[in-house]
């Protein structure tokens, strides 16, 4: 890179995620053979493509590679919201975060993936900030995934999924609460997977789901879950803790897997 490159101050307002993220970022082309830069001749539309499944601070780093990809990172059709090596804590994505979904591009995403482990109760706002914008964004596919290391659920409740573009949902270590866990705001939502979290909701309900999976949740409630699903045509519910969900009507459905009970046994509360 040229020094009129590293002196530029045209864009002051990305002057600070830049710096938080560039060192290291050439790492990321190292191993490519010196010659004719292949990649970076491909149209803009791939490029953003391919940036989305680098987690969002090595997207970022890009923009030091040359003049091309100085902005390629704000308009990417995916954002993964993790860490460099993997799932951390809220805290050390906040700021990060912060800048983004102040400097990037108001375009739609296709996907988002949200992978955190430890919160504390000043982070929740903040995530669930995270969901609202991949929401306003048309996400067609979205993850939200707390690795639980004190078996302390994230709650979801009050969270509105709204969306007339979302196709696919994963919940992972979330905590979902409240009389109803409502889809009809999603009609396009298809597939619904929700794993290791706590389902205290009496009801969920959809008329669009297809594909349902409910894996090692359990549900503290003294009545049964209901599930309306009456378009599903696919059915896992394995190892469910507490007292086993009621399933309505589902006319359409076609293959169904069920273990009940913690680790597959079934319980006195499993009894119908």
């Amino acid at each position: 890179m040229s020094s009129t490159d590293s002196s530029d101050t045209s864009d002051p307002d990305s002057s600070d995620l830049r710096q938080a993220t560039s060192v290291g970022a050439r790492r990321l082309f190292d191993r490519m053979p010196p010659g004719i830069d292949c990649i970076g001749a491909l149209p803009e539309g791939i490029l953003h493509h391919i940036l989305s499944f680098l987690p969002a601070q090595e997207a970022v780093r890009t923009c030091v590679l040359a003049q091309r990809w100085r902005h390629l990172w704000k308009c990417t059709t995916g954002l993964r919201i993790v860490g460099n090596k993997g799932p951390v804590s809220v805290q050390l994505l906040r700021k990060f975060m912060d800048h983004l979904l102040i400097l990037r591009e108001r375009t739609d995403l296709d996907t988002v993936g949200i992978e955190f482990r430890k919160f504390r109760e000043d982070d929740v706002p903040f995530v669930n900030l995270w969901i609202r914008f991949a929401l306003q964004s048309k996400v067609r596919a979205l993850t939200v995934c707390h690795y639980d290391d004190c078996n302390q659920p994230f709650n979801l409740d009050g969270l509105p999924f709204v969306s007339p573009c979302l196709r696919t949902l994963v919940l992972s270590g979330v905590g979902l609460q409240g009389a109803l866990l409502d889809f009809s705001s999603c009609p396009a939502l298809e597939d619904l997977t929700i794993g290791f979290s706590v389902i205290n909701v009496g009801k969920i309900s959809s008329l669009s789901l297809k594909c349902l999976s409910i894996f090692r949740c359990r549900s503290y409630l003294d009545d049964r879950v209901r599930v309306s699903a009456p378009c599903l045509v696919s059915l896992k519910l394995l190892g469910f803790s507490g007292v086993t969900p009621l399933l309505e009507s589902m006319p359409l459905l076609e293959t169904a897997f069920l273990t009940l009970g913690a680790h597959g046994h079934l319980t006195s509360q499993d009894i119908c």
